[in-house]
């Protein structure tokens, strides 16, 4: 089985949550996510939340508190990108706080926008399920850090 560990960013504010706009290097489409990604080779995922941001949306941040961690499990057949094997997605998520910079693309990378959007669009957007995920933590604070698994793919289509 093949495994991604990965940390993300639950930055509410005012009703409104950051979102970024992930374009596939596939070309199997784009969505919106949350800032962050994969943990790099002995970094604490901690580090992660706050460079995956700056290098994602062009902001500074601060991290606020774990919000929780996520595990799932990707049959081989259901895999976005094709492989033999099975897939686990660790996903670990903090609730994160914007203290300075401008919003912008990431240069060079697959984030072609990030978005301050209102908590009530959500639902009718493209977006992969760790949004619903994340949203869920920060909001329900689950005293264990977990949420019953999402019923969904790696793509929530409204």
């Amino acid at each position: 089985m093949s495994r991604r560990l990965a940390a993300y960013a639950v930055c509410i504010e005012d009703g409104r949550v950051l979102l970024a706009r992930y374009v596939s290097p596939y070309g199997d489409g784009t969505w919106w996510t949350l800032p962050g990604g994969g943990v790099e080779p002995s970094e604490d995922p901690f580090d992660t939340v706050t460079r995956e941001v700056g290098e994602e949306t062009g902001y500074e941040s601060v991290v606020e508190r774990l919000l929780g961690v996520d595990s799932r499990i990707i049959p081989a057949a259901e895999r976005r990108i094709p492989g033999p094997e099975d897939h686990q997605n660790i996903g670990i998520f903090y609730a994160v706080r914007i203290t300075a910079g401008t919003s912008r693309p990431e240069p060079n990378g697959e984030t072609a926008e990030s978005v301050w959007t209102d908590l009530s669009t959500v639902p009718t957007l493209d977006r992969a399920v760790l949004v619903d995920i994340g949203i869920t933590l920060a909001q329900s604070l689950p005293p264990t850090g977990h949420v019953p698994p999402a019923v969904a793919t790696d793509v929530i289509r409204p």
